[in-house]
């Protein structure tokens, strides 16, 4: 093959996978940082504690043990007994066993093998709009059809049943939940995750259900997808230790679903990757058998941050927001300024980072219609950052 034709081989598959739109404002920022500009970023989506100390020692023990071999490709059986414990009692499910879990390196690779598993060219996915990118982007990557579910404002961003019934048809395949959501921080009701479960049993429809964010409640009470006693049926269920125990780059997740599916699952496991890092798992034991009574302090200490960015942003001409009910994540309503300015909501992000080094992203990062004219602002940073932060972005405006 000639040099530089390589690019004419790729298949239609990996040609569908486009890049983030997250990264390229964090790109642009470190390129700003290291030119000297003073960055604050409202864009990151990870906590900004560090990984309990309990945790990183247990990994650190691991490897001193030499507990750096191969392991099974489902997951190590101690790590599989405390996510079906650990489930079983947070989601009030109560009955988990461990040969219904998985380990895999993140919840984005449990996204990917629960989509590239089920979904055949022609089928089509229900994806909230805004979501998390990588819903639509693996879709197109697996030759389904994306079918986008407006989130209205007025409907304080919520996927209401009603909604999604209006978009079901003989080929709707799979049904994707996020809740808490990202970028939003809305919560589902029980009654709309009760509504679209039904119609998920009523038509026959797989629902993968992120719920990465389960432990960032503020008010609202969360309720699961595997609350409902048929989920074996028809529920993929995936979650991380990303977020509760502040393990981003740990790259640990999880999924349960039914033993057949687990098995399936299984062998994509030891056709791609193998295994999920032998030493990280033992410090996933650590994290759900270890105290968690840590967190509570963490969540108190975002609450006050969620309160004081929501009252910050509606004293702003032009700004409306909902205080978010989880996540760490607000979404302000900005199309007034955009009016005023004739800007997209990309272009005042862009004009935002390179006038005053301050990261927004766009509601169009995630990643499709609905989010034009809104903000993603993260607030897993300090509070004097996020004053600090929130000043130069009304001096900019």
């Amino acid at each position: 093959m000639r040099e530089g034709n390589l690019a004419l081989s790729f298949g239609n598959s990996i040609c569908e996978l486009k890049p983030a739109g997250t990264f390229q404002y964090s790109r642009l920022a470190s390129e700003l940082a290291e030119k000297g500009k003073e960055i604050i970023s409202f864009g990151i989506g990870e906590p900004d504690f560090p990984t309990p100390r309990h945790i990183v020692n247990a990994a650190i023990n691991a490897l001193r043990d030499g507990f750096t071999k191969y392991v099974p490709p489902q997951g190590i059986p101690e790590f599989r007994e405390e996510i079906a414990r650990h489930v079983s009692e947070f989601t009030g499910t109560g009955d988990i066993i461990p040969e219904e879990t998985m380990v895999l390196p993140g919840a984005k690779q449990a996204i990917f093998l629960a989509i590239a598993s089920y979904v055949e060219p022609g089928d089509e996915v229900v994806i909230p709009d805004p979501s998390f990118y990588s819903y639509e982007h693996l879709t197109r990557y697996a030759g389904g059809k994306p079918i986008f579910v407006p989130l209205k404002e007025e409907n304080d961003f919520r996927m209401l049943p009603e909604d999604v019934q209006t978009l079901i048809t003989n080929r709707t395949k799979m049904i994707i939940i996020n809740s808490p959501h990202n970028p939003t921080g809305t919560v589902l009701t029980e009654a709309d995750i009760r509504g679209i479960l039904d119609l998920a049993k009523e038509n026959s429809i797989l629902v993968v259900s992120d719920e990465v964010y389960d432990h960032y409640i503020y008010e609202e009470r969360f309720t699961s997808v595997l609350t409902d006693p048929e989920w074996r049926d028809f529920v993929v269920y995936i979650n991380s230790l990303s977020k509760t125990y502040s393990m981003t780059g740990w790259r640990l997740g999880y999924i349960v679903a039914n033993k057949e599916a687990i098995n399936r699952f299984t062998l994509f496991a030891v056709n791609s990757y193998s295994c999920t890092t032998s030493f990280a798992q033992k410090a996933g034991v650590a994290a759900l058998s270890g105290p968690q009574d840590f967190f509570v302090d963490i969540l108190e200490k975002y609450r006050k941050r969620r309160d004081f960015l929501y009252h910050e942003l509606n004293k702003i001409r032009g700004v409306r927001a909902k205080n978010p009910a989880g996540a760490f994540y607000i979404f302000p309503n900005i199309k007034e300024i955009l009016e005023q300015r004739k800007l997209s909501t990309e272009e005042i992000v862009m004009q935002l980072l390179k006038k005053t080094g301050v990261v927004m992203l766009p509601g169009t990062a995630f990643p499709h219609k609905a989010g034009e004219g809104y903000l993603r602002i993260s607030y897993g940073l300090p509070i004097k950052d996020i004053s600090k932060g929130l000043e130069k972005f009304k001096e900019f405006l």
